[in-house]
């Protein structure tokens, strides 16, 4: 960041920027000084970081409906945390790991893959208009569509495909990744979320997100609105959209997101984002409402917009 130049002149001294003899100052001066001095002291804010009030906000009065949340801003400051350590179930949270391991197996997103049987849920026998025996898409557009649209057969047909060992070895990576990652309370059982054995903290949330924000292709995927892909032989296009609305919201900048449900993990988001210039990191999980997590989310943009700062005692 450039340093900007604050040093407080002599009105007087304005245009010339000589010193020159002293005056009679009128009103003009008084008003003159007053400028300057609210330039200073926003020029002093600037040199500190910004006019932050982040450091001061009361989290007393923000109330959130999520039973896990954690809220950390660019510098790793906490402004929000509760129940941060509950291992839960975490859904469709799942797919940023997925992507992850895909990611750095090095394997062509070129390559097609078809859905096969193999690829049907029969967990939960969640639907998915990835026909089986007919779709095929490239590597690329299987995570676009599994990380925008949280696709299961996606999912599943990318665990299938990425390793020679198949699906099994896939399941063994995601864990390592966990592990490289720090991720103690964290444990995979399968690559789309759907099996409720996947189970994570807040706490480790935030350092998976955090990792998958460093895959450009992560970040383009998951904060895209729309996408139309053509799986099918006779070119009949499918339309996706992004499963978190506020990618859609002009007065939202999300840089990365990713939401998820099973009715074992309740409605769960993490999401990079950035407000008032500053980049947020947002984990919320086993929420009850569909709309609850956006809600939230919303909730904690108001707070820190409108700065509820905590008062003198």
């Amino acid at each position: 960041m450039q340093s900007r130049s604050c040093t407080l002149r002599d009105p007087s001294q304005a245009r010339t920027g000589r010193l020159e003899p002293r005056r009679h100052r009128g009103p003009l001066f008084g008003l003159l000084l007053a400028l300057q001095v609210v330039h200073l002291t926003a020029c002093a804010a600037f040199q500190r970081g910004g006019t932050d009030h982040w450091d001061q906000l009361d989290p007393s009065g923000l109330e959130l409906r999520s039973a896990s949340v954690l809220v950390v801003d660019q510098k790793g400051r906490r402004l929000y945390a509760k129940n941060t350590r509950q291992v839960k179930p975490i859904a469709s949270l799942t797919k940023l790991m997925t992507a992850m391991v895909v990611l750095d197996a090095g394997v062509s997103l070129e390559t097609p893959i078809s859905i096969i049987e193999q690829d049907r849920d029969r967990l939960r026998n969640s639907r998915s208009r990835l026909r089986i025996g007919k779709a095929m898409l490239s590597r690329s557009q299987m995570l676009t569509i599994m990380l925008m649209s949280s696709d299961n057969r996606a999912a599943h047909a990318l665990a299938r495909t990425t390793f020679l060992l198949g699906t099994p070895a896939f399941i063994q990576a995601m864990n390592r990744k966990a592990r490289a990652l720090g991720m103690r309370d964290t444990a995979f059982a399968d690559s789309s979320g759907l099996d409720a054995r996947n189970r994570s903290t807040a706490e480790d949330l935030l350092k998976m997100m955090r990792a998958a924000a460093k895959y450009p292709f992560i970040r383009g995927a998951t904060s895209r609105g729309e996408l139309v892909v053509y799986p099918f032989a006779e070119d009949t296009p499918l339309q996706y959209r992004n499963t978190n609305p506020l990618v859609r919201n002009p007065e939202w900048d999300v840089e990365l997101s990713k939401t998820g449900y099973i009715n074992e993990s309740g409605r769960c988001l993490v999401m990079r984002t950035r407000i008032a210039g500053r980049r947020l990191d947002l984990v919320l999980l086993d929420s009850v409402g569909r709309l609850t997590p956006i809600g939230d989310s919303n909730r904690i943009r108001r707070w820190l917009v409108s700065g509820q700062q905590t008062t003198a005692r």
